[in-house]
């Protein structure tokens, strides 16, 4: 299981905002989560915590790029967390490897040509909406059912355009239009994601609905539930607290 650490070159971000906006700060924490074995540094410039602003495409790949770019040249695979078709273009030219859309192409209509054209691994995540607006569209019948149901058919949008299905990894999006008892069903029926045949991403680091008042009460809960992982044919993590994790699935 990999673990892909994150680097929020954001001041709003809900765990670390604002700890790691500097660019030179953030890329000497990118190098720390190397060595503490993360796998793929993923590299965000916008928020998407519930009500977070947005950000215009030339801000995002302003305080991105030169991240991206140093990172990559030291050696570390780089995954761009974007919604934005251009910033993932100027990010692959900058050396990144993966693309991560929380919004699983629905936010710009160029994603997945994009993506087809840049022949790099797409990270395609279940979304109904943006940060603004995201946990009115928490409503479900069947949650597991319904969110692979919008997967595939995104799936689908992404493969007609060209994006070859080995490329794509599927993210149930934990904490995305979703409540607490939404987000464990979930991870109780994992097996109901892996069996779709796609290399399946789980980002559940320090989210609300691990309990603690604040994301850094979460940390022990985050590492609990990665344990749990282990074994059920996950892919890979995305956390904040690196080395804790990837002890925790090392042990």
């Amino acid at each position: 299981m990999l673990v892909m650490g994150i680097l929020n070159v954001t001041p709003d971000s809900f765990a670390d905002g604002g700890i790691n906006f500097d660019v030179n700060t953030a890329i000497a924490r990118g190098r720390q989560m190397a060595a503490e074995g993360a796998n793929i540094i993923d590299v965000g410039g916008e928020s998407t915590r519930p009500g977070a602003d947005r950000v215009t495409p030339e801000e995002e790949q302003a305080r991105v790029i030169p991240v991206v770019k140093a990172l990559a040249e030291d050696g570390f695979q780089v995954s761009i967390d974007t919604m934005h078709a251009e910033t993932a273009r100027l990010a692959v030219q900058a050396g990144a490897t993966i693309i991560n859309d929380v919004s699983g192409g629905a936010a710009d209509p160029q994603m997945f040509a994009t993506v087809a054209e840049l022949k790099c691994t797409y990270i395609l995540m279940h979304w109904r909406g943006h940060s603004k607006v995201m946990n009115s569209k928490a409503v479900y019948g069947d949650v597991v059912s319904e969110v692979i149901s919008e997967v595939l058919a995104q799936v689908g949008k992404a493969v007609l355009a060209g994006v070859g299905r080995e490329r794509l990894v599927i993210d149930p999006g934990i904490g995305f239009a979703k409540d607490a008892d939404h987000n464990w069903e979930i991870l109780r029926r994992l097996d109901e994601f892996t069996e779709l045949g796609f290399p399946v991403l789980i980002g559940h680091s320090r989210k609300r609905f691990l309990g603690g008042a604040e994301p850094s009460d979460r940390e022990a809960s985050t590492v609990e539930v990665t344990k749990s992982l282990v074994g059920r044919g996950i892919w890979g993590v995305r956390v904040h607290g690196v080395k804790a994790n990837v002890e925790a699935i090392r042990s």
